[in-house]
């Protein structure tokens, strides 16, 4: 007859070994990503496809920007981000609900995030990455 110790400990390795190899949870650059365009620089804009939702005239969705000269902060680079935005195809406003930067390549390590309080809606700057996520997922609609 196996102890309880017996029993719990090959358990014990498998979950440890399924985590260490990344099958316990998605990992975030599993993400299926469609390049949308380019901003300035030529560094590409990349929506998650997933992430686009519809809701009273209003489409949400993250979108990424690798950028392909990585950005000098005081902290060290910025190596692309994610932000979170909503778009108002009728008015052809924005608003970015939340931000990441990631300071590693692989966009995983959060250099800086930030949640906006109270998202207000503007008119993007051509050639943004709000603009690009404008011009395509209202295009496609």
């Amino acid at each position: 007859m196996r102890t309880f110790r017996q029993t719990v400990q090959p358990l014990r390795r498998l979950a440890i070994v399924s985590l260490a190899l990344g099958l316990g949870a998605r990992p975030l650059s599993a993400q299926s990503r469609q390049e949308i365009g380019t901003i300035s620089g030529g560094n590409p804009v990349l929506l998650e496809t997933k992430t686009v939702s519809r809701a009273a005239g209003i489409i949400t969705a993250a979108v990424r920007v690798k950028f392909l000269k990585p950005t000098k902060v005081p902290a060290g680079f910025w190596y692309s981000s994610r932000t979170i935005v909503m778009l108002d195809c009728k008015k052809q406003l924005v608003a970015v609900k939340e931000n990441w930067y990631y300071a590693d390549e692989a966009g995983v390590k959060i250099g800086n995030h930030k949640v906006v309080g109270i998202p207000g809606y503007a008119t993007p700057l051509p050639g943004s990455m709000p603009k690009v996520a404008l011009d395509h997922l209202c295009r496609t609609r």
